[in-house]
């Protein structure tokens, strides 16, 4: 892939407010991320089955991404999700994995609780600090 058409994937990705994007072919494959792009203004997509959190909602206890990566939902695909909203989960058990730089993290439950909401898409893109899961401390 020749260096202008790799600008335009970039300004695409800009003008659309993209944290990251793909391309691929037979041949070459490209991935940008930009980890740092204000989340403030990021249009999410693909939340066809993301929660919104309204403001009255946006009170409560988080779990956040400690950085940016891709958050996974279960150990593979096809497996069952670690955790469903209604879950009950103890303190260290693994609610998902960030992926990072091809090194899966695992995120634990940093207290007893329930789960109130899964805020994150299965294979999406997180950004630091980004609120994952609403829990109810216990």
């Amino acid at each position: 892939m020749n260096l202008e058409n790799i600008k335009k994937i970039i300004d695409l990705a800009k003008e659309e407010n993209l944290s990251s994007i793909s391309y691929e072919n037979k041949e070459e494959k490209i991935s940008i991320a930009f980890p740092y792009a204000n989340s403030t203004t990021m249009i999410p997509r693909n939340i066809s089955s993301q929660e919104n959190v309204s403001k009255k909602e946006d009170i409560g206890d988080f779990i956040k991404a400690p950085f940016v990566g891709t958050f996974y939902s279960s150990s593979s695909p096809g497996e069952p999700p670690f955790v469903k909203v209604g879950q009950k989960v103890s303190k260290g058990e693994t609610l998902c994995i960030l992926e990072a730089m091809k090194i899966m993290n695992e995120i634990e439950a940093d207290s007893d609780g329930i789960i109130e909401a899964i805020l994150v898409e299965n294979e999406n893109f997180v950004e630091f600090d980004q609120k994952l899961f609403k829990i109810k401390k216990a």
